[in-house]
C-alpha cells in the first residue's frame, strides 16, 4: 500500500466527518497502487481539507507531502501529464510554519496551510524563475510575490509550485498548439493523454483535474481559465475585470487580463475568491475591487435556483447532437429546481461585426507595449530582454526550441503595431464598452440574471505543430471583452471527455454568478473522474 495515501487515509479515519468526506470504494492510485477505501487525497475538496486543518484532524505537513508524492506519481511518472513545472523546495517548510500557528491558536482562515498551485506567469517569492514557458524568462526569480500570491500567503496558503501554460499564454502564435511551452513541453489532458488541455491554463487544468493540489490559479485574456476548465472537467472562475489585481503578472492586455480560480468545486473557487480580490494601488483598475468585494462563500445555497432567470443562448448550442443533448438535461434540471429559463434566439443582434478584428487589433497592441513594461520593471541583471523586439530576436536565435512547433506570429504582429498608447486606449474604451453594453442589453432586454450555454465541446486530439482544432461553441469571448464575470462548472461526458456549462452575468455580480453556479453543481452533480486513458476507449495507463 502507498505509505503517502495510508498517512493521509489515517488523518481521516480519525476525523468525525471523514464518512461524509470519503465515500469513494477501493481504488488503484494513478501509480497502480492500491489505497485505502477512503481514496487518495484527490478526492477532497479545498472546502473539505479546510475543515480538517481548523478542526485539528488534518496536518497541512502531510498534506503538502501527500500531494508532492502525488506530482511525482502522476505527473513526473506514470502518465507524465507535464501539468506542473516545478514545485517550490521550501514547501513543507511552509506547511510545517502554518502547523505551528495552529498549534499556537492561529488560524488564519479557510485557506490555512492549503496547497496553491500558480500558472507559471505568476510571480513568486522563492527560488523558481516565472518563466511564462518561455527559455527567454529561464533566469527570471524576481523574489517578488504577485498581489494575489502576497493575498494567498497572508491567508495562509502553502504555494507549493508552477504549473505548465502555453508558452507566453498563448499569444506567440497564430498557429500555437495549446498545453505546450519550451520550459514545460506539452501538457496532456488526464481524461485522455492524447487530448488537448486547451489554453492557456493548461497545467493548471489539468493539475486541478488530476488532484495535484488542493486549488490551482490561472490567467485569462479570452478563454484561457474557461477552456482549460471545461475540456479538464474542472469549476474555472474568469472575475470581474479589476476585481483582481494582475500586478507581478506576466501580461497580454491590461484591458482584458485577469487572473482567477481553477478548482474542484465552486465553493472552493468562491473560498480563493474571496482572497484574491481586492484593490491594488499598483494597479489602476482595481480601484473599484475594495467596494465590490466580499465574502464569497456566504449564501452559496442549493435554493439559490428558485425564481432566478436563465437566459439560454440558443445560437451558441451548436456542439453536436450529444452535447446539446446533455446541455438540455441540465436546463430541465435547473427549471425543475425553480429556475425561470427564457430562450434568447439572435444573441448575437445588434453586435457590430467588427468586434473580432477590433479586439485582434487591441490585444497585440496592448501586448507589444505592456510586454516592455512588465521586461523593465523586473529586478536588474536577470533578464536581458527589454522589449517584445528583444524576445524575437531571441526566438530566432533559439529556434530549435523555442520555434521548433510553430512561429511567432502573434508577436510579430504586435510588434508591427503603429497605434499609439492614446490610441489604443481610446479602441479599447469604445470596445468594451460597446460588448458591455451588448451583454446589458441582453440581461435587461429579456430579464434575466445570467446567460447560460455550453463551455466548449470536449477536447480534441493534440497534434503538436499543426495548431488547435477548437470544436463546438466558445462561451468565452463576450465576458472576456466586456470584463465580466465568467464561470464555467461541469456539466457531464461527451464520448468520454468532459465538458463544461458557463455562467455569464453583469459586471461586479460575481457574487450572484457563483451562487447561481453552486445551485446547478448541487444537483447537476456532473464532476468526472479523469481515467488517465492512453486515447479513449483504451486501458488506463500504468
Amino acid at each position: 500500500m502507498n505509505i503517502r495515501i495510508t498517512a493521509f487515509a489515517l488523518l481521516l479515519s480519525a476525523c468525525p466527518f471523514a464518512p461524509a468526506l470519503a465515500k469513494a470504494p477501493m481504488m488503484a492510485d494513478a501509480d497502480g497502487a492500491a489505497t485505502h477505501e477512503y481514496g487518495p487525497i484527490s478526492n477532497h475538496s479545498l472546502a473539505e481539507l479546510a475543515r480538517g486543518i481548523e478542526n485539528g484532524y488534518f496536518f497541512s505537513e502531510q498534506i503538502v507531502q501527500a500531494y508532492l508524492e502525488r506530482i511525482s506519481d502522476i505527473d513526473d511518472a506514470g502518465p507524465k501529464l507535464n501539468a506542473v513545472i516545478a514545485t517550490f523546495p521550501d514547501a513543507l517548510d511552509q506547511a510545517r510554519a502554518m502547523d505551528a500557528e495552529i498549534k499556537a491558536g492561529k488560524y488564519r482562515g479557510p485557506l490555512h496551510g492549503i496547497p496553491i498551485l500558480l500558472k507559471d506567469n505568476i510571480e513568486a517569492k522563492g527560488d523558481l524563475p516565472t518563466t511564462a514557458g518561455s527559455l527567454a524568462l529561464k533566469d527570471n526569480i524576481t523574489q517578488r510575490d504577485a498581489s494575489i500570491v502576497a493575498r494567498l500567503r497572508e491567508a495562509g496558503a502553502v504555494i507549493l509550485g508552477k504549473t505548465n501554460l502555453s508558452e507566453w499564454a498563448n499569444i506567440r502564435s497564430d498557429n500555437s498548439t495549446s498545453g505546450w511551452s519550451a520550459v514545460g513541453g506539452l501538457t496532456k489532458n488526464p481524461h485522455a493523454l492524447d487530448r488537448n488541455t486547451c489554453g492557456s491554463s493548461a497545467g493548471s487544468g489539468a493539475a486541478m483535474a488530476a488532484g495535484l493540489a488542493a486549488a490551482t490559479v490561472g490567467t485569462e485574456t479570452n478563454g484561457s481559465i474557461t477552456c482549460p476548465s471545461s475540456v479538464n472537467g474542472v469549476v474555472g472562475f474568469k472575475p470581474t475585470v479589476g476585481l483582481v489585481s494582475r500586478t507581478h503578472i506576466v501580461p497580454i492586455s491590461h484591458t482584458q487580463d485577469t487572473s482567477g480560480p481553477m478548482t474542484k468545486t465552486v465553493m472552493d473557487a468562491a473560498i480563493m475568491l474571496t482572497v484574491m480580490a481586492g484593490s491594488d494601488s499598483q494597479d489602476p483598475a482595481t480601484k473599484e475591487a475594495d467596494t465590490w468585494r466580499g465574502d464569497y462563500t456566504n449564501g452559496l445555497s442549493t435554493s439559490d435556483l428558485k425564481n432566478i432567470r436563465i437566459g439560454i443562448l440558443r445560437d451558441q448550442v451548436t456542439g453536436g447532437d450529444t452535447l446539446n443533448r446533455l446541455f438540455e438535461i441540465r436546463i430541465a434540471q435547473m427549471k425543475a429546481a425553480g429556475a425561470v429559463i427564457v430562450d434568447i434566439e439572435n444573441s448575437e443582434g445588434g453586435l457590430d461585426d467588427n468586434i473580432d478584428r477590433d479586439e485582434g487589433t487591441l490585444l497585440f497592441g496592448e501586448l507589444k507595449y505592456d510586454m516592455a513594461d512588465y521586461l523593465q520593471s523586473l529586478p536588474a541583471g536577470l533578464v536581458p530582454h527589454k522589449t517584445l523586439a528583444d524576445l524575437i530576436a531571441f526566438n530566432r536565435a533559439n529556434a530549435d526550441s523555442e520555434l521548433q512547433f510553430f512561429d511567432q506570429s502573434g508577436f510579430d504582429r504586435a510588434e508591427a503595431t503603429n497605434m499609439s498608447r492614446q490610441d489604443l486606449q481610446k479602441l479599447a474604451d469604445s470596445l468594451t464598452g460597446r460588448v458591455n453594453d451588448h451583454l446589458n442589453r441582453l440581461l435587461v432586454t429579456y430579464n434575466v440574471d445570467v446567460l447560460v450555454q455550453p463551455t466548449n465541446g470536449p477536447a480534441w486530439l493534440t497534434t503538436l505543430g499543426d495548431g488547435d482544432d477548437f470544436s463546438g461553441p466558445s462561451a468565452s469571448s463576450l465576458a472576456a471583452i466586456a470584463g465580466a464575470p465568467h464561470l464555467t462548472v461541469p456539466m457531464g461526458e461527451v464520448d468520454g471527455l468532459p465538458v463544461g456549462i458557463s455562467f455569464t452575468g453583469a459586471r461586479w455580480h460575481d457574487h450572484q454568478v457563483l451562487k447561481i453556479g453552486y445551485a446547478y453543481e448541487q444537483i447537476a452533480k456532473a464532476l468526472v473522474t479523469p481515467r488517465y486513458d492512453k486515447s479513449i476507449g483504451t486501458a488506463k495507463t500504468e
